[in-house]
């Protein structure tokens, strides 16, 4: 079942904590903005939180094309250099919106958080090997696919996360033990070498790195995201529950504009590739290379349920979250 994403008047109450952002981060950037305020004579100023990766291209490109200015919206993309500060973020106010991965809005919310997401952000490519992440082995590691990986040391960006939840569905779902997997963190940009080195049996390693890796004799064994689901939603942008019910209009006019940007980002990739060079580090001829990830408007509400229950028998959740809470 697919969900279009249509604004929620619903309501909500309570706010939220810490959570962890999905993606390869390429460069720093930091500070919050004000709330929702003045901006552009004839314009709402509204503030969006983002990680500078590949996966927020489509609103950096929306803001070019002013999807947002043809909402009445004046954006103001404020970067955090990672997950953590994102959620806190937009529970204090800082951000009106803000990108993280679903897991991390699930733990949220299963922390008792008053969050929910208004649009997507990006997901799987579908295409095992030729995704936007995956498990990655060294030149003759005796590892060929995942149920191999019961009983290594797998690296991931950040442990009880949507890394080591969709790596041990797909070594369960290849007959392997996922219990018997140590998982350490070692950030994207560090992945490679800790894999060259042998600090690590395997290593989760999201693009521009993955390309890397892979360009220096790594063989991906896993493309998890694909293999937990070729559907799956992998990000998203939420709010506040008191958000949606306080500032319908805003809500409504900040969804319409992303999922304008998200369109065109899916119909644009070489767009996409160019305008990820003005807020990352990443440089032409890796952009050029890179895989990107599907940007659509639709959340896939069956591959939701699949990651959720997964979250919630390996422990990072008390338990499954519910589509109707968390999905526009």
């Amino acid at each position: 079942m697919k969900r279009r994403l249509i604004p929620v008047l619903a309501a909500a109450s309570m706010l939220g904590l810490a959570a962890c952002g999905s993606g390869s981060p390429s460069s720093t950037g930091g500070g919050t903005a004000p709330a929702t305020g003045g901006g552009e004579a004839g314009l709402t100023k509204v503030s969006a939180g983002v990680i500078p990766i590949v996966d927020c291209a489509p609103i950096y490109l929306g803001d070019k094309q002013g999807f947002f200015k043809e909402e009445g919206l004046e954006l103001d993309v404020q970067t955090a250099t990672g997950g953590a500060a994102i959620v806190p973020g937009v529970v204090s106010g800082s951000f009106d919106f803000a990108f993280s991965n679903l897991i991390s809005v699930m733990v949220a919310k299963d922390k008792g958080l008053d969050l929910k997401f208004v649009a997507n952000g990006a997901s799987t490519t579908g295409e095992e090997g030729k995704d936007i992440g995956g498990v990655v082995v060294p030149a003759g590691s005796d590892i060929q696919s995942a149920k191999d990986l019961a009983g290594k040391t797998v690296s991931v960006n950040n442990l009880s996360n949507i890394g080591d939840t969709t790596i041990k569905s797909v070594i369960e779902k290849d007959g392997g033990d996922p219990n018997g997997v140590k998982f350490v963190e070692v950030a994207f940009p560090d992945a490679p070498a800790a894999l060259a080195n042998k600090q690590v049996d395997a290593a989760w390693i999201l693009e521009p790195f993955l390309s890397k890796a892979v360009d220096e004799g790594g063989t991906v064994v896993s493309s998890n995201f694909v293999e937990m689901s070729p559907e799956l939603d992998i990000a998203g942008y939420f709010t506040k529950g008191d958000t949606i019910s306080g500032k319908a209009d805003l809500t409504e006019k900040f969804t319409r504009a992303m999922n304008k940007s998200l369109e065109y980002a899916q119909e644009h990739p070489d767009e996409v590739r160019e305008i990820v060079g003005t807020y990352t580090k990443i440089d032409e001829a890796t952009r050029a290379k890179m895989i990107l990830p599907r940007y659509r408007v639709e959340f896939d509400e069956d591959a939701f349920k699949t990651l959720g229950d997964a979250a919630a028998k390996y422990g990072t959740l008390s338990k499954a979250p519910s589509a109707d809470d968390l999905l526009p």
